[in-house]
């Protein structure tokens, strides 16, 4: 009888273990994958910033250049699209367009030393400067969390345990394989 309770005990002790370290586990995945979506959900601040600032750039640059509406206009429709995008993918290549739609923005800024001297043009672009170096901060800052977490989903004994318990990889945001090209300005000049 009391070799039948040691080996119960015994059984019981391994369980118990068991249990603790899937319990911790478990716990440790999620807090992994919180310090993923608050990594994300600093990208979306920054980007969302740069989305509200945007429309007060466009409206100081068309008082000076009204004929450049093609610029504008690509601004606006990617600007529309980032703020409509369902994915971290989505959102990578809405950001990419829209970064792209700004630097041919800042081409056409060029041409009018009226509007580069202007002091709420000049405040409205050094704040989206430095939107955009946060908005570098916190992708990088996402994908560092990314990368710790999807190491752990894929390494054992985390995979065992995030494959029972639901726990899948993340995507890295990654920038849109177009925006590697250089954007095309024509002015229409060479008509």
């Amino acid at each position: 009888m009391k070799k039948g309770l040691v080996v119960i005990g015994v059984i019981a002790a391994v369980l118990l273990l068991f249990g603790a370290m899937l319990m911790s586990s478990y716990n440790n995945f999620v807090s992994l994958e919180e310090n993923v979506d608050q990594s994300y959900a600093q990208i979306e601040n920054q980007l969302q910033r740069r989305l509200d600032l945007i429309p007060n750039l466009v409206n100081t640059v068309e008082g000076y250049a009204a004929h450049e509406e093609e610029v504008i206009t690509s601004i606006s429709d990617a600007r529309a699209r980032l703020a409509g995008a369902g994915s971290v993918e989505e959102e990578a290549t809405a950001n990419a367009e829209l970064s792209g739609a700004l630097s041919r923005l800042l081409v056409v800024v060029e041409n009018y030393p009226n509007l580069k001297a202007d002091q709420q043009f000049t405040q409205l672009m050094d704040e989206l400067s430095g939107t955009e170096n946060r908005i570098s901060v916190a992708r990088k800052d996402y994908n560092d969390q990314v990368a710790i977490y999807n190491k752990k989903v894929k390494r054992f004994p985390g995979a065992l345990i995030a494959g029972i318990t639901g726990f899948d990889e993340k995507e890295y945001f990654t920038a849109d394989p177009k925006a590697a090209e250089a954007p095309e300005v024509d002015f229409g000049g060479n008509d």
